[in-house]
């Protein structure tokens, strides 16, 4: 056995999946070429709203290459399958049928209306323009408080509303708070804002693709995906196949962000056509597409009004919000607002809450997860509107912050939302965070700007945020109607040699669980970190699994890991008794080694693996293996936590921000590999500003997307950002062994409020109180010459 020197979890190693897909030498879902596979190419409908009257394919049949087209007639004659939604967030939700392609009118421009499989991706593409399809135009849905007016036009005349659902969080009904109407009546101060949360693409570096070969005894998808598992139960269910038959596997996923876990109507067209044809299939959607028809995200109107005495202490919140879910339901999509709702409430210490959330169909691409879901809205918005308070009473929005958060010795806390926090400590976070940022020094160069007439003043933003991650309890997710649990499968393998395979149903797509499920288990087994080998991603190799998304991979999937090692430990130790000669009291199990209490005699967790498998001695009624497997269900979500402060500077004649000053402080728990979640802290820092300063998905009046292209579609590049001063507290969670919290939302999660009160506050002396994000050089000079939009 090798001698293993130090611990693993904590120690900032280099990933191990990074030579592959640094140089790209590893396998995507385009890359994979099958014996006689055909390409399929999607035509999509121009029109935001409007019937089908024609659809002429016979040119397109005819095209070089063309092997089929075929259309919903073709595809789902009695037009029963629809891509599916897992989450009806109350008994009475309305949720259309969303069809493989469109049959008789499309929703949304970008619909599918018919597909094309050819022998090439080139002749599949050009028989497009070969297909004639005429329609006759219907009134455009697109502003989500019109549609939920009377005798507004309807996307989907079957319905009879607009409106998806309408959910209501009491904290009186609920038992976890007072009624908040009484509390506003009688507040000292009221403060109402409307913030607007712009619609977002999550704008992923891999377009989705999908493979699937219908030949042999199982059929095989290949999918560029967050979910192989809920992918093949989700398509069995949808389209009547037997589950055991199928196969889904997730190779190297290039980013995702929530973006990548749908099961949508292209996945279940492939499938289709697959069958049809009895031939491999492959479909790999373009950028423009990309941007159109996966889905966005955000796109939320928030009416928030805060109640508080004289002397800064909050008593009542009150949220009214519309969502937009776009022309259909997506997986989880009419959710997603749901999960913000538990944090509006957020750090602070409030006596009364209520939060009610319509949901609204608009002819747009639905909305679904991105990177937060639900919390990064919920976190602008309070954040925002502490901000508005602080300005209403004249105290520093920090000193409010502080005289309203959950004090370190209150631990564990139940908030007036109803979730229980189990440990956090914001004074510490938020005093490194201000040490690093110099926060007095820059208000006192704030105040000499401005008493200058500086033209280019300096803004100053706070965002002390929390979240709930590790999603989570399945009995939480079920009085919620969520459509799956919350635990995750983990499995380990000990080999002949002594080396390790884990099997996690959790699938990477980019945050590094190769490198930090070597870590742990290395760590729990004692065996080297080199010795480690994680497999992900198939359905056939990880059978049980709930996947990636949530921040759930280290907290729930981690923990089933460590509970699995946990069992291959116990079933170790009886056979090393037997062979050190010993009861299995006196053992004791360090390093990878049972060493006999007292004595030198010892013999290694590899050395153990070998004499199983020659299975020569072991002790009667013991299996000859050392495998083992474990299901864990949390029981509480985790909550990690931090402080952001960002310096900006606004030139006032132009309107340009530039960010001169970004300081993070984040609790993730306990840290598995520093290096990886500095990684997660900076790309998530990246997309919180992101939607601050740059991002919006634009639509015409007519319904058409006028920016679905990355040359008018703005994701920042290393170019547009500053260098960011990131540092970490630790307060370990004590809802899970590991004592981790989650990291891959908190930096989208925290800094976009940080950012945007920081331009506000830039600009505040000049009577702006709201600059509309994204916070573009125009928005921001409009602001200043026109007040707010």
């Amino acid at each position: 056995m090798t001698a293993v020197a130090e611990p693993e979890v904590g120690k900032a190693r280099l990933r191990k999946e990074d030579a592959r897909l640094i140089t790209g030498r590893t396998r995507w879902t385009d890359n994979i070429v099958l014996p006689g596979m055909l390409h399929l190419a999607v035509k999509r409908s121009p029109m935001a709203h409007a019937k089908i009257t024609r659809i002429d394919v016979a040119e397109a049949r005819s095209m070089p290459g063309v092997v089929a087209v075929y259309t919903a007639a073709d595809l789902d004659p009695e037009g029963t399958i629809s891509a599916p939604y897992a989450w009806p967030i109350t008994p009475d939700m309305k949720a259309p049928r969303r069809p493989v392609l469109a049959a008789g009118k499309v929703n949304f421009a970008g619909e599918g209306v018919a597909v094309v499989v050819a022998r090439s991706v080139a002749e599949a593409q050009d028989a497009l323009d070969a297909i004639d399809v005429d329609y006759s135009a219907l009134p455009v849905v697109l502003d989500m408080e019109a549609a939920l007016t009377d005798g507004y036009a309807l996307v989907h005349d079957e319905l009879g509303t607009n409106r998806n659902a309408l959910w209501v969080f009491d904290s009186a009904e609920a038992g976890s708070g007072g009624n908040v109407d009484d509390a506003i009546r009688d507040a000292e101060v009221t403060v109402t804002r409307r913030f607007r949360q712009q619609r977002l693409a999550p704008a992923f570096m891999e377009p989705r693709s999908t493979v699937v070969d219908p030949t042999g005894n199982q059929m095989t998808i290949w999918a560029a995906t967050q979910i192989p598992h809920i992918l093949k139960t989700m398509t069995a269910l949808t389209l009547g196949l037997p589950e055991h038959k199928l196969r889904v596997i997730a190779p190297d996923v290039g980013g995702g962000f929530g973006g990548k876990i749908g099961v949508l109507p292209e996945d279940l067209m492939s499938v289709l056509v697959a069958q049809k044809l009895g031939r491999p299939v492959k479909w790999t959607e373009t950028r423009s597409e990309c941007m159109m028809t996966a889905h966005h995200a955000r796109d939320q109107i928030q009416d928030v009004t805060i109640a508080a005495n004289r002397d800064g202490t909050v008593t009542g919140l009150k949220v009214d919000l519309i969502a937009d879910m776009g022309a259909y339901c997506g997986l989880v999509g009419p959710g997603v607002p749901i999960l913000g709702a538990f944090m509006f409430n957020a750090i602070y210490k409030f006596t009364a809450y209520r939060f009610a959330c319509t949901n609204v169909f608009t002819n747009k691409t639905l909305t679904d997860a991105y990177r937060g879901a639900g919390r990064p809205e919920a976190t602008f918005a309070i954040e925002r509107i502490m901000d508005e308070l602080a300005v209403e009473l004249d105290m520093d929005p920090m000193a409010l912050r502080e005289k309203n958060w959950i004090k370190h010795e209150e631990f564990p806390f139940t908030t007036v939302a109803g979730l229980t926090y189990d440990t956090g400590n914001y004074e510490a976070a938020t005093a490194r965070a201000k040490e690093l940022f110099d926060y007095d020094g820059l208000r006192r160069e704030q105040a000499e700007r401005r008493a200058s007439g500086d033209p280019v003043q300096l803004g100053i933003g706070i965002s002390t945020y929390t979240e709930m991650c590790g999603l989570a309890p399945s009995r939480v997710l079920g009085s919620l109607s969520y459509g799956a649990g919350g635990w995750e499968h983990a499995a380990i393998r000990m080999l002949p040699t002594g080396k390790v395979e884990v099997v996690t149903g959790s699938s990477a797509h980019g945050q590094g669980h190769e490198t930090a499920w070597s870590q742990i288990v290395a760590d729990q087994l004692g065996v080297p970190f080199e010795d480690v080998e994680v497999l992900h991603g198939d359905t056939q190799t990880s059978p049980r699994g709930l996947d990636t998304y949530g921040s759930r991979s280290l907290t729930v999937g981690g923990t089933a890991i460590v509970k699995a090692a946990e069992r291959v430990v116990a079933k170790a130790k009886p056979i090393a008794a037997h062979m050190l000669e010993c009861a299995e009291d006196d053992l004791e199990f360090t390093g990878g080694r049972f060493t006999v209490r007292g004595t030198d005699q010892a013999v290694g967790i590899q050395d153990i693996a070998l004499a199983v498998f020659t299975a020569h001695d072991l002790p009667d009624g013991i299996e000859p293996h050392l495998d083992s497997e474990a299901v864990y269900d949390p029981e509480n979500f985790s909550f990690p936590h931090g402080t952001h402060l960002c310096a900006t500077e606004v030139d006032t004649e132009t309107g340009k921000v530039r960010i001169r000053s970004y300081v993070c402080v984040d609790d993730v728990g306990k840290a598995i590999n520093p290096l990886i979640v500095e990684g997660q802290v900076h790309g998530g820092l990246v997309q919180g500003i992101a939607q601050a300063l740059y991002e919006e998905a634009v639509h015409d009046e007519s319904g058409t997307l006028t920016n679905g292209t990355f040359a008018d579609y703005h994701v920042p590049t290393a170019a547009d950002m500053p260098t960011f001063t990131v540092d970490r507290t630790e307060t370990p969670s004590t809802t899970n062994p590991l004592g981790a919290k989650g990291v891959g939302e908190a930096g989208t999660i925290a800094s976009t409020p940080a950012v945007v009160n920081a331009v506000v506050d830039a600009l505040r002396h000049m009577g702006v109180r709201e600059v509309e994000m994204p916070c573009t050089p125009m928005r921001v000079w409009q602001a200043i010459h026109g007040g707010t939009r």
